[in-house]
């Protein structure tokens, strides 16, 4: 469900994920393509957190920038 969510709205999201974790390169954002799953590998590189944390992390952006109607 956030993998559809991710991709659906990449484009809008792809600038507050870049404010959200500075550390990610432009490179990251696009081998990221929307996908959760590679989102949440980028950040745990970048950032050294487990894999859990970092899913967390997505989780919660996802929640505070709900898709409007």
């Amino acid at each position: 469900m956030a993998d559809d969510v991710l991709k659906g709205r990449w484009r809008q999201l792809k600038g507050e994920v870049k404010s959200r974790w500075a550390k990610l390169t432009d490179d990251d954002l696009l081998s990221a393509e929307g996908s959760f799953d590679k989102l949440v590998g980028r950040i745990q590189e970048r950032y050294g957190y487990a894999k859990d944390e970092a899913k967390r992390e997505v989780d919660e952006f996802l929640m505070r920038h709900p898709a409007t109607p």
